[in-house]
């Protein structure tokens, strides 16, 4: 299977509308209860679904950025503000946390090869 999307919920879609293109996504579906970005890299896309109840998800969505300490200066200097600078886990990725206007979590990282293969990658038993 390939993952298609996620879609979270927001409170005011103009203004996350505009957070998300600040940081680089470009808007494919814009109404004014769902609004779709493209991934550039990657060629992933993700949603916005207006949600007029109130909400945690809970949620934390992860984007990779091999330049992350660069593009987390470029962004506050565009005014988005982070929870956590970078910083290096002990999972080996590197880290900086954010929270788009609506209080959904975002984790921009950096994590090299890694991302998929840490040295306690699971491997498959023989026979299965």
């Amino acid at each position: 299977m390939k993952l298609n999307q996620v879609t979270l919920p927001v409170r005011n879609m103009k203004v996350v509308v505009a957070f998300y293109q600040t940081l680089g996504f470009e808007l494919i579906v814009d109404t004014p209860h769902y609004a779709r970005f493209y991934c550039a890299d990657g060629e992933a896309t993700f949603s916005l679904a207006l949600e007029d109840k109130l909400f945690n998800n809970g949620v934390t969505l992860y984007f990779e950025v091999e330049m992350l300490d660069e593009t987390v200066l470029q962004l506050k200097q565009k005014g988005i503000q982070f929870i956590q600078d970078p910083v290096d886990q002990p999972y080996l990725w590197r880290e900086a946390v954010l929270c788009d206007p609506s209080g959904n979590k975002l984790k921009l990282y950096w994590a090299g090869e890694n991302r998929v293969n840490p040295p306690w990658r699971v491997t498959a038993a023989k026979g299965k």
